[in-house]
């Protein structure tokens, strides 16, 4: 952490700034979690330890509810499994996952006291829980959360008053971090990270946060690397500066940011963006011309979209993929008249769209769905942003997959340089994405050399047959059916 310093200032309260000149895709600092668990949906999918996704995943042989990639991991994840282990078996379960993080952050601090620990610019007692703040709903939530620790908290270990095990519950509702697996694709666990903390929001933050789930597969243990978040800088930082990430999606208007973050967070935004509205009008933008739609035929349009989008949640969460899109169809058929190709409805249409058409192999059409959809995206995320960097790499494999070759190629390129900002190069993701760069390329210049080959070569590697081409005539040969001179 000797990258950072911390501050206080009456606005924001503690923050951290730069001690020294960062540059786009510099890590500031890296951090491994204090505690961390995996959600309670994925406990037999995905490692306990790493966090990464496995098909065969080794299961704890006592308490037979914790899965690990191998015995690297196993061993790595002793320590803190060992009291929850023996807390299963006598209680009979898993409590959810908010009584496991909170078993495991009062286990280490029952081990190594509630003061600061190696590494750590504050410690888990001066963190905010925003207890005080809760609703009614909150408040209730908590309760059953207190209920649930106290039954499965051993009697045997440190008994903690309900105020600190309410603080522990209140820091995990606002300071606990969504952990991905190795592709980055999935949420599958949440962990606290005391440092990260410290980072405020910015809806224009000059910094990202990326979850690195480490690389155990080297035979000596000496060159393993372990779990941990990563703050990585988006652009040029100068020393002093306040470093920012953002709390939530930048695609939505200013005011309904401003309330997700009062109801998340407990503040209110007053960053740059959020008091200018700046890309509030492009987000709520509308046909321009001639023939501009009235205020009432927008509202119309709007509330429209927002009814198909449930149903669209609706038929997404049954699998009716073919219902899917035709609510797409039909939304788009009453937003293309109306809305500009920036507005958040009908981007939300198109990303659905080209998702759910590309997993119906339907990629012909699909790639321009997700063209405007990135070119829509281009316009109003950061162009560093980690988001948008993703849905480029997927709008290139869709065009792809179609046979564009070039407008793919050029798609994963942009999203290959945004990925080494907000990723690196060593990041699965981004390895992987290096891979599709490289084969799309080669693609390109065959296209690019003989089209008719290409296309011959991509039939038949996606019939998965051998390629079937008419041979060249030899010098000598005579055509049948044609007279030649001798």
């Amino acid at each position: 952490m000797e990258n950072v310093d911390v501050f206080t200032c009456e606005a924001k309260g503690r923050g951290l700034k730069a001690v020294k000149e960062f540059w786009a895709g510099d890590v500031i600092f890296a951090e491994r979690a204090y505690a961390a668990v995996v959600f309670d949906s994925l406990t037999h999918l995905v490692c306990h330890t790493c966090f990464k996704r496995h098909e065969k995943l080794q299961r704890c042989g006592q308490c037979k509810f914790a899965h690990y990639c191998d015995r690297t991991c196993q061993k790595d994840a002793w320590a803190n499994h060992k009291n929850e282990c023996s807390a299963i078996k006598r209680h009979g379960k898993a409590p959810n996952e908010n009584i496991r993080l909170a078993a495991r952050i009062l286990w280490r601090i029952e081990k190594e006291g509630g003061g600061l620990t190696e590494g750590c610019l504050v410690s888990i007692d001066n963190l905010q829980n925003h207890v005080d703040h809760f609703g009614d709903e909150e408040k209730k939530e908590m309760r059953i959360d207190l209920e649930s620790f106290l039954e499965f908290w051993p009697p045997d270990n440190k008994q903690f008053g309900m105020t600190y095990i309410s603080h522990i519950l209140g820091v995990i509702n606002c300071n606990g971090f969504t952990l991905s697996d190795q592709r980055g694709l999935q949420a599958v666990g949440v962990g606290i990270f005391p440092n990260l903390c410290l980072v405020n929001h910015d809806c224009w933050p000059n910094c990202t946060v990326i979850f690195n789930n480490g690389n155990h597969q080297a035979v000596r243990s000496l060159f393993h690397t372990q779990m941990r978040i990563e703050l990585r800088a988006l652009g040029k930082i100068s020393v002093g500066e306040e470093l920012t990430v953002s709390y939530v999606d930048f695609l939505n208007v200013s005011e309904d940011r401003k309330q997700q973050l009062k109801k998340q967070y407990y503040f209110d935004c007053t960053c740059e963006h959020c008091q200018k509205g700046i890309k509030d009008d492009l987000m709520t933008a509308v046909k321009e011309g001639n023939e501009k739609p009235s205020k009432e035929v927008v509202k119309d349009v709007i509330q429209f979209s927002r009814e198909t989008l449930e149903k669209i949640d609706e038929a997404r969460t049954e699998g009716i993929y073919h219902q899917v899109v035709k609510l797409c169809r039909e939304c788009l058929d009453k937003q293309d008249p109306v809305l500009g190709d920036t507005n958040l409805y009908l981007l939300r249409i198109l990303s659905i769209m080209s998702e759910v058409l590309s997993y119906l192999q339907l990629f012909d059409e699909a790639a321009g769905y997700s063209k405007r959809m990135v070119d829509g995206y281009m316009k109003l995320y950061h162009p560093n942003n980690a988001q948008l960097g993703m849905a480029l790499m997927r709008a290139g494999v869709t065009q792809w997959h179609a046979g564009l070759i070039e407008a793919g190629h050029g798609m994963i390129c942009k999203a290959y340089a945004i990925l080494l900002v907000t990723h690196g190069s060593t990041h699965p993701i981004t390895k992987d994405l290096e891979a599709m760069r490289v084969q799309s390329e080669m693609e390109l210049r065959m296209f690019q050399e003989n089209e008719f080959m290409y296309y011959k070569m991509r039939e038949a590697a996606l019939q998965n047959q051998t390629i079937q081409v008419m041979p060249e005539p030899a010098a000598n040969e005579i055509s049948p059916g044609i007279f030649q001179k001798k």
